[in-house]
């Protein structure tokens, strides 16, 4: 594993539509997901965006972004979301099932005119799963493909 694979932000919901507060750690429950965020239990508990395809997103529309645009819950580096339905990520102990591809919605072309059709392709707007594993995770701890149990 390289040292690039990295959880590099964590943001919660407050509620639908509501703000992305930035944190440093947050607290995983299996069956339930991020703590203290909107979106609990069913398949989509944590949404997960990365950081090299939000980066080709920008290049794409020749502006920057602050990811939290995004209005995911978690920034990853050095692991590729696209077509992993069914794979299982790890970061730090905690054990996240990827279920799907997070699709743009309007929102992000709210955020940024543009944006939605920037992250529409090779699911660059990210991946939603549920919490398998519960554990507290914290930015900086390691990211990482598992086999399914």
């Amino acid at each position: 594993m390289s040292s690039n694979n990295r959880l590099l932000q964590i943001w919660i919901k407050r509620a639908r539509r509501g703000p992305m507060d930035s944190r440093s750690q947050a607290q995983l429950i299996a069956g339930r997901g991020l703590v203290d965020n909107s979106d609990q239990g069913g398949k989509r508990q944590v949404t997960i965006v990365s950081r090299e395809a939000w980066e080709t997103a920008q290049a794409d529309l020749g502006e920057g972004v602050d990811p939290v645009a995004r209005r995911a819950n978690l920034l990853v580096s050095g692991v590729e979301l696209e077509n992993s339905r069914g794979k299982v990520l790890q970061i730090g102990e905690a054990r996240i099932l990827i279920h799907g591809e997070t699709r743009p919605c309007e929102r992000m072309d709210e955020a940024c005119p543009g944006l939605r059709s920037a992250l529409d392709p090779h699911w660059r707007a990210g991946a939603y799963g549920e919490v398998v594993l519960d554990a507290e995770i914290h930015i900086g701890d390691s990211v990482s493909w598992q086999s399914a149990e």
